[in-house]
């Protein structure tokens, strides 16, 4: 593999947001995630889960609630307000007051015509789904007391509201509540607390089940509001329910993170006719309260103040086990090492580290010692922070990029763009903002500079990319390169190579066009491949392109004539990655290359790192994939025989960068589970054996 003096990097205090809603999409596969933080993430479920955009939040962004109409995304939050999604340019297309307080719920009639929320106010609110915008039709009766939650009937014809102590059932046409049950309160002392309804599902034959802050699940016949069944799961909250595409299967979710399911079977083999609501299973996959919840067709997907979403595959929707069906937990967001939360000055060797707030600036340690492999060297000089820069108003940054050299700094929001000039002299920094920006430069998806910071493009609307010119005094527009596909999808990936003439961008229909920068314009749009790229780099000495996608597939192309594959690459797609690769859960993130060895190519998920060497074999599926372990027990004469290409390090975990400095030292940064779990409240307390 080779060895590497490594800076070992855990002063990054990268902290997620509790989830607090979600919505999937059957149509599309997409599953909508709302954070805490007013942001919002899309995963792409028919792509190894892949996270494909992430739109920013804003301080006074709250979301409660998260809701599909066909291929539209709309939201509302305790702000009262009620926003719909540009999903091609990262944003909120427009925002709506509801006039009713702070909004718990929202929710879309079968149809996609009609919208409806719950307010504070006791309201529920009816909005008409038109081509561009909603627009407010009516109130149903109003209520004492707040909406919590809803749930529409999948003939539109009523609506079920989950309230503190009961649930109405509404009748739409008229706007009358039809029904009111009564939820009980809890036993003993909780008796005299209300009773707050989180939960509420509208089943096609007019049953009502409701989760609530008693721990009960209960089961109603809608018809005559009489109570059929209680399910006691949980001393806390039951804070979440899902229902199935088919409705023969319930889950929900519990304060102590625990998510159970029910299922309308039969309760035993000789009363097949007789079937009932049955608690079947309980899986515990989170520390804490359980928010939000998605029954999808062969999968449960959860999230809560955990902050990590876990997709729990129903096995027996599977005929055998295979890598679709093993449990997956998505900790870090698939972008953050990609120049979006993390940039690294491989000249300079300093770190940006981006918050939603702020910028940190480090620069990194140094050791003058030399020892063997795994010893830790004494510094000479500590990791130092020079620089903390908070954003001006409530946008969050969004992205942000730091020049090779050091010397240039930019971060944009979805309002605007800042540049800012650096300059260092041993222990001082001064920091001067570049006052005049091109007005064509009002935001941007993604950040990057030329490796001579001669250059800064910025990713913009409609997959196109605006060529910035910078000199000591000034940034001036060049040009705007555009695609000749026509696509309006916003690009998550781009690089450039080490001598100014190419930049490559991908977007979210898996589109990679590459640009020569002499001539500005498009030079090609290289072969596009069905599942979205991941990670992308440009080798600095070569200029060969390696491209790594969400299915764990890595392709190189060669340069200038970057139309067609390598020749190693058609050796790899021809035999086929080995079986270990492929079934790795976490997609790589970064790409990053030796200067020195044009056949070495570095990159790295959350678990691992990898040094791909392309001067040797491939290995086939009998080959043993992590070898190292048994490559130091072998003599120097053996070895040979049992190298292959793929060099796996699994000695640093929770990888948010692996990146390679221009003196050849390894720059890993390691966020601990551990770190994020100790910052999270502390969850509810539950009974443990023997204490």
């Amino acid at each position: 593999m080779g060895e590497f003096k490594v800076h070992r990097v855990r002063f990054f205090d990268y902290m997620p947001t509790a989830i607090r809603a979600m919505a999937f999409n059957a149509h599309t596969e997409r599953l909508a995630l709302a954070r805490m933080d007013g942001s919002v993430e899309i995963f792409n479920f028919t792509d190894h889960y892949f996270q494909e955009k992430v739109i920013p939040g804003k301080d006074s962004r709250s979301i409660e609630s998260l809701c599909w109409v066909g291929g539209r995304l709309f939201s509302a939050g305790l702000n009262g307000e009620i926003a719909e999604y540009d999903l091609e340019n990262l944003r909120p297309k427009y925002s709506l007051e509801a006039y009713g307080g702070p909004i718990w719920t929202i929710i879309s009639n079968t149809q996609g015509t009609q919208l409806a929320i719950g307010c504070e106010d006791g309201t529920v609110k009816l909005f008409e789904v038109l081509e561009e915008h909603i627009q407010f039709e009516r109130n149903l009766d109003r209520q004492k007391g707040r909406i919590i939650s809803l749930s529409w009937h999948p003939s539109g014809t009523h609506i079920a509201a989950g309230m503190m102590d009961m649930i109405r059932v509404f009748d739409v046409p008229t706007g009358h509540a039809v029904q009111r049950l009564l939820v009980d309160r809890g036993f003993g002392g909780s008796k005299s607390r209300e009773t707050v309804v989180w939960s509420v599902a509208f089943l096609s034959d007019h049953t009502v089940v409701s989760g609530d802050s008693a721990g009960k699940v209960q089961v109603w016949d809608g018809h005559t509001g009489t109570l059929v069944k209680t399910h006691l799961v949980t001393k806390w909250d039951v804070l979440a329910l899902s229902v199935s595409k088919d409705e023969s299967s319930v889950v929900a979710g519990t304060s102590e993170g625990t998510v159970i399911q029910f299922q309308f079977i039969a309760p035993t083999l000789h009363q097949q006719q007789d079937k009932e609501w049955v608690r079947t299973r309980t899986f515990k996959n989170h520390t804490h309260d359980v928010r939000a919840l998605a029954e999808i067709e062969t999968a449960i997907v959860s999230g809560g103040m955990d902050t990590h979403l876990v997709v729990r595959p129903l096995l027996e929707k599977f005929d055998e086990k295979s890598h679709a069906s093993g449990l997956r937990k998505i900790h870090f967001p698939h972008v953050i090492a990609n120049n979006i939360n993390l940039s690294c000055a491989k000249k300079a060797g300093l770190l940006l580290f981006q918050f939603p707030g702020q910028l940190e600036l480090w620069r990194l340690g140094d050791s003058d010692e030399h020892g063997k492999p795994g010893d830790r060297l004494p510094l000479k000089r500590k990791p130092e922070k020079l620089l903390l820069l908070k954003r001006k108003g409530e946008d969050h940054i969004c992205c942000s990029a730091l020049s090779s050299c050091g010397g240039w700094l930019a971060y944009s929001t979805v309002s605007s763009v800042r540049i800012y000039r650096l300059q260092t002299d041993n222990n001082n920094i001064s920091i001067t903002k570049v006052s005049k920006l091109p007005k064509a430069l009002h935001s941007a998806h993604q950040l990057c500079f030329s490796s001579d910071s001669s250059k800064m493009f910025a990713a913009s609307s409609q997959s196109s990319v605006l060529v910035i010119a910078l000199t000591q005094s000034e940034c001036k527009y060049v040009h705007t390169l555009k695609p000749k596909s026509g696509s309006r999808q916003p690009i998550h990936l781009m690089t450039t190579s080490g001598d100014g003439k190419w930049l490559a961008a991908a977007n979210s229909d898996c589109e990679i066009h590459v640009y020569n920068l002499q001539k500005l314009k498009l030079h090609c749009i290289v072969p596009v491949y069905g599942s979205c790229p991941s990670a992308m780099g440009i080798h600095p000495t070569t200029n060969n392109m390696t491209v790594v996608h969400a299915d764990q597939q890595v392709n190189t192309m060669p340069s200038p004539h970057i139309k067609q594959y390598t020749d190693w690459s058609r050796k790899l797609q021809k035999q086929g990655l080995h079986n270990v690769w492929l079934d790795r859960d976490t997609p790589v993130t970064h790409v990053t290359f030796n200067s020195k060895n044009p056949n070495q190519v570095v990159l790295h998920d959350m678990h691992m790192f990898c040094i791909i060497d392309q001067s040797l074999p491939l290995p086939d599926q009998k080959t043993q994939f992590y070898n190292q372990m048994t490559l130091r027990s072998l003599s120097e004469q053996e070895r040979p025989s049992h190298l292959h290409a793929f060099k796996i390090c699994k000695t640093f975990q929770d990888l948010l960068c692996v990146s390679l400095l221009d003196d050849q030292s390894l720059v890993v940064v390691e966020r601990p589970l551990l770190a994020i779990t100790s910052q999270l409240p502390a969850p509810v307390r539950q009974k443990k054996f023997a204490t």
